[in-house]
């Protein structure tokens, strides 16, 4: 039995494995470090229980596409009795961008979020007048990476929207200003925090799309908005990225909760994910 069996993308999918297996090899080094055995396998193969002491969706790309098999998977480890890195349950309820709205409940600060069933232009307009902008960022409940992620402005057409169940959020002129901050916590302690940047015009900080990446000290306010988010998840959790943009407010607000399989940017943390690899390892009990 492997000690830790990271999920990557299925083999249907359409990226060459040339484009995760560096992404494994970041991950599987501090855990080899430490002395666990590593391996990989698609989320959608079938699993059996005995293989590895440890499983986590780190690479899981794809899974927001193909939501019903997902879940399916899900339910599968949690009736299997499968330890994972996070919890089923907490993976689960971060697979649709709703949580935004019950973190929010719980006193996180969110940005501003309106969530429909569908889009209709009367929910447009009233998101314009309750966020009170000029601009408006849609995106779907189930998506990654801003995937049919589309910015409008008030009175324009709703072209390229998604017609599935969708959240509305206003337009932060942050985002191409000091950009998005994401915070790495391992075992809910802070470990490092990166800062992406979108390129002029653009809304969308990845890199794919061609944000800027750079490591950043992030400001106490910033630290102190990342653990009342982590305070009022619904589960410890053994690693997590908090994306924090600043809000209409000038104060820190959370973006997302990536807690299924976000990119840890393990190159730009000091000890080189020492911290990821001990919290990996508590997790295997």
């Amino acid at each position: 039995m492997m000690d830790v069996l990271i999920l990557v993308p299925a083999r249907d999918d359409p990226r060459p494995e040339d484009s995760w297996r560096p992404q494994f090899e970041r991950l599987a080094a501090p855990l080899r470090a430490r002395g666990l055995t590593v391996e990989a396998q698609p989320w959608t193969d079938a699993f059996d229980k005995g293989r590895a002491r440890l499983v986590t969706p780190s690479l899981a790309w794809g899974y927001h596409g193909r939501e019903a098999e997902w879940l399916g998977v899900l339910d599968r480890l949690e009736r299997d009795g499968v330890r994972v890195a996070n919890p089923v349950s907490v993976l689960r309820w971060n697979s649709t961008k709703t949580y935004l709205l019950e973190l929010a409940e719980r006193g996180a600060p969110v940005v501003p979020t309106h969530a429909h069933d569908k889009l209709t232009s009367e929910a447009i307009a009233a998101a314009f007048d309750a966020f009170g902008v000029e601009e408006l960022v849609v995106k779907p409940q189930v998506s990654a990476g801003a995937r049919d992620t589309v910015r409008i402005k008030r009175h324009g057409a709703l072209d390229g929207c998604p017609s599935s169940p969708a959240l509305i959020q206003p337009f932060l002129p942050a985002v191409s200003e000091e950009g998005e901050l994401s915070l790495f916590y391992f075992d809910g302690h802070f470990s490092h925090a990166v800062a992406k940047v979108a390129v002029e015009g653009d809304f969308r900080v990845q890199p794919r799309f061609g944000g800027r990446v750079s490591e950043i000290a992030p400001e106490p306010e910033a630290l102190r908005a990342a653990e009342m988010v982590l305070s009022a998840a619904p589960g410890d959790l053994t690693y997590a990225r908090v994306d924090l943009i600043r809000g209409l407010d000038h104060t820190p607000q959370l973006m997302e909760l990536e807690a299924i399989e976000p990119d840890l940017f393990l190159e730009h943390a000091h000890d080189h994910g020492a911290a990821f690899a001990q919290a990996v390892a508590r997790a295997i009990g």
